[in-house]
């Protein structure tokens, strides 16, 4: 029944501010939009603990640096993007094209100021994510990136793309890793959702200046061992790492391989 609740809840409070914001998209400037989405965040946080019975404390945020940075999280659920969008005033996020096939959706992103980039990676992803991230570092916003690009299920992972490496070093802006269990209450985009309290982390930011192997290894460390860290203190179990699976886009390709 909480489920159930809360997925009409999702609903409502998504096309209602949806419609809102396409209908702000209109205004010049970021401004009345970026209104609409903070409020529509904020209600959906909280219908998360009325009607789900899910709720989040937050760690680290006094580790946070002065101005701008990436935070680069571990993705779990569809409820990550609300919970940290929640935590920042103006934050400038990266998304994958999918999102531009609901209708109006693309305008509010680009409206917004989000990175939109494709979904299946390579040289013209990098290459707008490269463009449209320069725009947020100019206007001194903060850039939240999933570096898995994908969902991941509670216990695994993804490879870690290097496109928040290439932010790091062409922009000179320090990455905070966020861990997070949030996977265990709200599984992915799952329609069943587990009451209890959820936990988002943020770590100890990564300097500038390391090479690519050395800070993405950093940050995978970082990310996934507080993370399986997390979920151990939630579920009163081991810690167990997480175990590393093809994502989609590989998956498919190889079965594309082995049917050839």
């Amino acid at each position: 029944m909480r489920s159930f609740t809360f997925n009409i809840a999702y609903w409502v409070l998504s096309i209602g501010y949806g419609l809102t914001a396409a209908f702000t998209a209109l205004a010049p400037g970021r401004r009345a939009t970026t209104w609409v989405i903070r409020r529509y965040v904020r209600r959906m946080v909280q219908a998360m603990a009325l009607f789900a019975g899910i709720t989040l404390q937050v760690r680290g945020k006094e580790q946070l640096p002065q101005g701008a940075f990436i935070v680069a999280s571990k993705h779990q659920s569809w409820g990550d993007g609300f919970a940290t969008y929640d935590q920042f005033d103006d934050l400038a996020f990266v998304t994958g094209d999918h999102l531009e096939k609901f209708p109006l959706l693309g305008t509010v992103l680009r409206k917004l100021g989000a990175i939109v980039v494709n979904s299946c990676g390579g040289h013209t992803a990098r290459a707008a994510l490269k463009e449209r991230a320069a725009d947020a570092h100019r206007e001194g916003r903060k850039i939240l990136i999933y570096p898995e690009g994908h969902l991941a299920k509670v216990g695994e992972k993804y490879r870690y793309r290097s496109g928040v490496w290439h932010m790091y070093r062409d922009f000179d802006m320090p990455v905070v890793p966020l861990a997070t269990n949030l996977g265990l209450f709200w599984p992915q985009e799952g329609f069943r959702k587990t009451p209890g309290i959820a936990t988002l982390e943020f770590l100890a930011p990564i300097p500038t200046g390391l090479p690519k192997d050395e800070f993405l290894a950093q940050l995978e460390a970082a990310i996934e061992g507080r993370t399986a860290e997390l979920i151990a203190e939630a579920t009163g179990r081991p810690i167990t790492p997480a175990v590393q699976v093809p994502t989609p886009n590989e998956a498919a390709l190889a079965m594309a391989a082995a049917a050839a």
